[in-house]
Order: structure tokens, then C-alpha cells, then sequence
């Protein structure tokens, strides 16, 4: 008996034990049909998974890229605020992507012997370090361009690197099957999109993780992300890398860790500043700075101040701040209506928390407070640097959310209602529309009062259609200004008249007339005693002319406002350098 034969080490199917060749044309014929079946199958899985790796690297540069350029965009907010950075940010960003697409095949061939894969991570490294020393040139370059070429120094290489990579690794990509039409320009449209996309995703998950350990801060997850390219392109120029990783993780102030904040307060200690405690959280960069030359202490948000107090006069009942508006603001419980309760019995909410000037004040006066604010780190910092006094009600949530779910809870609730939001530069514009003006008006007794709070730039209509929006909610009000107006030539010289406006309005239309303070009133407090009634009213002449006919701010027409907050703060960025010497807004 013959031996068996060994199944065959082929690719082919392998025949049956004892399975007989195929002696006639047919049998023949349907072992083809069964080798070419198999064929085909191995090509189309094969296929597959070629295609299947092509884009799954796509996808990674892209993502890298949205990512890297969101946290490029914050890391430029605590240096020149969260407006003027995203200004021109994705001007920088197109032009990356339109170079980065153009020229592929020329950086393929002129970085040969490199490869742009290779060079991607090495730039990377260095974004962190490039920026550290172009913020100390903030002065010269100014928030108007300052962000721009900041980004199109750092970023833009990045862009366009991380761009033209994945046009070479879309070159591999199989749209045969697709319209000819539709196949050269889908590469590019479907990057688009997902970058865009990405970037919106991440954008959120940035803001709602950022500064919970030191690889979600900004530093720090540039470093990540300069890790991710590394890995996707191992190479010896990796080692060129490492001067910029030591001088990030070493040297550069901006990384939350307690060397980098040791090694900023030697610097700041001999100009006579420090900082207490510092941290990344969703409204921006917060820190607290004391001033041991002049004797106060402020709260920092990104490029401007949540508010401030002395620390050379000794507290008594409260602090005492710095800024007049947070007294006059408290001047809401001097306002005469009808029925109005006593302290004690009265209940009061604050929109907006600060250092806590205002409902410190409240609380001390015995009125029950509500506090809503939104960043928990704001809320801890006023707790443990600024006495914020314990025996209030905390809401840590976003207003807006807040208000819808309890307005009808708490209809008629509230005897006083305090409106006081500022971060980055500007106001969130949602806050100002008549819808969440109408739902605090929903929570006030019928005999309340409120008073609002707005920064703004008298020459700009922006001020105007707040003060609109707020006349179309509450029948009578009354508008201060925190200080004087600047004279002629100032006015003329600087172009901005830039202040705090405090309206104070009451529900049911009687005149907003304050009564006369009395000893108790001003907690024994020097800057209560000094400021606690407003003394600059505003004529409704003051405002921009522009606004009178802009109409009122609704939910679904912000951008009313948003066309114009480039503009004021601009004017904002300034006058925080007056305020802070720059070296301090640099230096984080």
C-alpha cells in the first residue's frame, strides 16, 4: 500500500486524506473555482486590514492635531485671556492645514533623509519651551497679534507637520469604487470634518478634566501629546528632545507641580509678590496673589481678578476689599420697598461668587444666602484664602442649568438677588439674556430687589444692549458706575471708558431709592464706610448711541454681544497690565 500523502504546505486548500486528484475536466474546473474563492477572500482580508491600519493612523494624527490645538488655545488664556487667544486661533490653525495639505510631497522630499513623521514629535517638545520665552515678550506683541504669532510660532509648524503626514498616510488609501469626483476630494473634506469634530469633543473633555493631576494641565499635556507623536514615530531624533522635556518638567513656571510654583515664588518674592495657592480648573488659571509691598491679596482667573482685599488692615466682622464695587453691590439691602422683612427673616442669592466680598457681607448681616458659582476651585480658593463665611447655601453648578431646574421651586423666593459674573475677560453673554434675567425675576418676592453687576466699555454698544435687555425685564432701575467718568482728553487719548456698572431694579416698578446707611450697615469697615452707596449714576444718555437700536439680547441672538467682545476685551487686557505688572500675568 502506497504511503499517504502529506496535506500540502500551500496556501491553497489542502485536499482531503485520501481524497482523489480530479480525474475529469469538471472536477478540475470546480477545484480552480474553489482555489480563486479562497484567493480572493485572502486578498479582500488582507485588504481590509491594510485599509483598516491606513485609517485607524489617520485618525491618531488627526485627533493628536485637534487636541494639541485646543490645548495650545488654553495655554495661551492665562496670558492674554480667553478671547484675544482664540481671536486668530483658527486663522492659524487653516493655514496650517492648507500647507500642511498643499505641500505633503515637497516636505516628503525636501525632509527625506528626516521624514516628517520623525520631525513631528521633536517640534512637539518644543512648543512648551518656545511659548514660555514668547510670553515674555506679551508687552511688545500686544493681545491684538500677540496670540497669533505666538501660535504661528508654535502651533502652526505643529499643524502643518501633523497635516502633510496625514495627507502621505491618506496616499495609501483605496477609493477606486468612489466616483472620481468625489474620491480627490473626500481625503480632504473627511480630515476636515473629523478635525473639527475632534476638536469640539475634546475641547469639552479638556475643560471638565483640566487640572485634576499634572498630565491634564496645560503644560502637562502638551507633554502627553508630545509623548503620543514620539510613540508613533520612534526615531534617534527623539534624543534632540530631551533638552526641551528637562527645561518643561524643570524649569518652566507654567507646570503645576511644587517645584515649578517654588521656583516662580523666589522670582515674584523679589518684586514683593508670592502666590498662596494656584491650580487649572474649567473657568481658566486660578491663583491667589498676595502684594507684601502695598498689603493686599487678589484672585486671579486666567488675564483678569475675581476680586481683592487688604491684608494690612486687620478684619473684623469682613474683610476689606479692595474694589469698590463689591461694597456698593451690598448697598442692594439699603434699597426701601414695601413690606420689606428684616435681616433675619430675609433670603438672599448670589450669582457669581468672586472672592466672596458680597455675600460675606449678606451672611454677616444675618440674611440666608444662597451662593451659585460654577468653578468649585473659585469656591474653595474664597473659603480658604478669603474668609468667605461659612453659613451660607453652595450651589456649584452653571446658573443657567441651576435656574431652569429651580425657578418654579423657588418662585417668589428671594428678598435680594446679586448678579455678579466676570471670568477671562469678559461676561458669559447666556447670563445676560432676557430668558435668565426673566427666571431671576421668577425667583423674587414680589417687593425684591437685584442688582447686576456688568464690566463694560462705554463707548461700545455692548453696554447698551445689556442695559436694554435688563429695562425690558424690570419696570425700575436705577445704573451706577463704580468711579468717576475719565475726562475729555483721557477719554480721547485711550478711546475706552471701561468701568463697572451696577443696576439695581426693583419687580413691581416703585423708584429704587436707597435709604440712609446707618452704623450697622457698614460692618466696621473702613472701605464700607467709604463706599457702601454708589455715588455716580448713570444717565441713560451715557451709553453707546449704537445700542438704542440693537434691541434687546435673547438666547438665540448673542451674537449681538459676541461680535463685540473681541473689542472690549482688548480694551479689558490692558487695563489688567495696569493693574498687575506684566511680568506676573507672564510668569503665570
Amino acid at each position: 500500500m502506497p504511503p499517504r500523502k502529506q496535506p500540502s504546505s500551500s496556501k491553497g486548500p489542502s485536499r482531503a486524506v485520501g481524497k482523489k486528484p480530479p480525474e475529469t475536466k469538471e472536477d478540475f474546473e470546480e477545484e480552480l473555482k474553489l482555489l480563486a474563492g479562497q484567493a480572493r477572500e485572502e486578498t479582500r482580508a488582507s485588504w481590509a486590514a491594510q485599509q483598516a491600519a491606513v485609517y485607524a493612523k489617520a485618525l491618531a494624527l488627526i485627533s493628536l492635531m485637534a487636541v494639541f490645538a485646543n490645548v495650545s488655545l488654553l495655554a495661551l488664556s492665562p496670558v492674554y485671556g480667553q478671547i484675544a487667544a482664540a481671536r486668530l486661533h483658527q486663522r492659524v490653525v487653516w493655514t496650517g492645514l492648507f500647507i500642511g495639505w498643499g505641500a505633503n510631497v515637497v516636505l516628503r522630499q525636501v525632509l527625506r533623509p528626516i521624514g516628517t513623521a520623525a520631525l513631528l514629535p521633536l517640534v512637539a517638545a518644543y512648543v512648551p519651551v518656545a511659548q514660555f520665552f514668547l510670553f515674555q515678550a506679551s508687552d511688545a506683541l500686544g493681545a491684538d497679534l500677540g496670540p497669533a504669532i505666538t501660535e504661528g510660532l508654535t502651533l502652526l509648524p505643529v499643524v502643518v507637520l501633523g497635516t502633510a503626514c496625514v495627507a502621505d498616510v491618506l496616499e495609501d488609501v483605496d477609493l477606486s469604487r468612489l466616483p472620481k469626483s468625489v474620491a480627490g476630494s473626500a481625503p480632504g473634506l473627511g480630515s476636515y470634518l473629523l478635525l473639527k469634530l475632534v476638536e469640539k469633543i475634546s475641547m469639552r473633555q479638556l475643560v471638565a478634566q483640566i487640572g485634576k493631576s499634572v498630565f491634564q494641565t496645560r503644560v502637562g499635556l502638551q507633554l502627553v501629546l508630545t509623548s503620543a507623536y514620539g510613540a508613533m514615530a520612534r526615531s534617534k531624533l527623539l534624543a534632540w528632545a530631551i533638552p526641551a522635556i528637562i527645561h518643561s518638567a524643570f524649569y518652566n513656571t507654567h507646570l503645576m507641580t511644587p517645584m515649578a510654583s517654588s521656583s516662580l515664588n523666589s522670582t515674584l518674592l523679589a518684586g514683593g509678590w508670592s502666590i498662596m495657592d494656584r491650580g487649572e480648573s474649567m473657568t481658566g488659571y486660578i491663583s491667589v496673589l498676595n502684594n507684601h509691598q502695598d498689603g493686599f491679596r487678589v484672585m486671579r482667573c486666567d488675564h483678569s481678578l475675581l476680586g481683592g482685599e487688604w491684608t494690612k488692615f486687620p478684619r473684623k466682622i469682613v474683610a476689606e476689599p479692595i474694589y469698590s464695587v463689591f461694597t456698593q453691590l451690598e448697598a442692594i439691602r439699603l434699597i426701601e420697598n414695601p413690606n420689606k422683612v428684616p435681616d433675619n427673616e430675609a433670603k438672599a442669592l448670589n450669582i457669581g461668587l468672586g472672592i466672596g466680598t458680597t455675600p460675606s457681607a449678606l451672611i454677616a448681616h444675618g440674611i440666608d444666602t444662597t451662593i451659585v458659582e460654577i468653578d468649585p476651585m473659585v469656591y474653595d480658593f474664597s473659603k480658604k484664602y478669603f474668609g468667605l463665611l461659612s453659613n451660607h447655601t453652595a450651589v456649584i453648578q452653571d446658573a443657567i442649568s441651576w435656574s431652569q431646574s429651580n425657578k418654579d421651586v423657588l418662585h417668589e423666593n428671594y428678598d435680594y438677588i446679586v448678579h455678579d459674573v466676570f471670568t477671562g475677560g469678559a461676561e458669559p453673554i447666556p447670563l445676560f439674556t432676557v430668558e435668565f434675567l426673566s427666571s431671576l425675576k421668577h425667583m423674587l418676592k414680589p417687593n425684591g430687589v437685584i442688582a447686576i453687576n456688568y464690566a463694560g466699555d462705554f463707548t461700545l454698544p455692548p453696554l447698551g444692549i445689556v442695559m436694554n435687555t435688563i429695562n425690558e425685564v424690570f419696570p425700575s432701575c436705577r445704573v451706577f458706575r463704580e468711579g468717576e467718568p475719565p475726562s475729555a482728553e483721557a477719554l480721547e487719548e485711550t478711546g475706552r471708558d471701561f468701568d463697572n456698572v451696577i443696576v439695581f431694579c426693583t419687580k413691581t416698578g416703585e423708584k429704587v431709592k436707597f435709604r440712609e446707611a446707618r452704623e450697622a450697615d457698614y460692618l466696621q469697615s473702613l472701605a464700607r464706610r467709604a463706599f457702601l452707596v454708589p455715588k455716580h449714576e448713570v444717565d441713560e444718555s451715557a451709553f453707546s448711541a449704537a445700542a438704542a437700536d440693537a434691541g434687546i439680547l435673547r438666547a438665540n441672538e448673542t451674537e449681538k454681544l459676541e461680535e463685540w467682545h473681541d473689542t472690549s476685551a482688548l480694551g479689558h487686557w490692558a487695563v489688567m497690565r495696569t493693574v498687575i505688572p506684566s511680568h506676573i500675568w507672564q510668569s503665570w
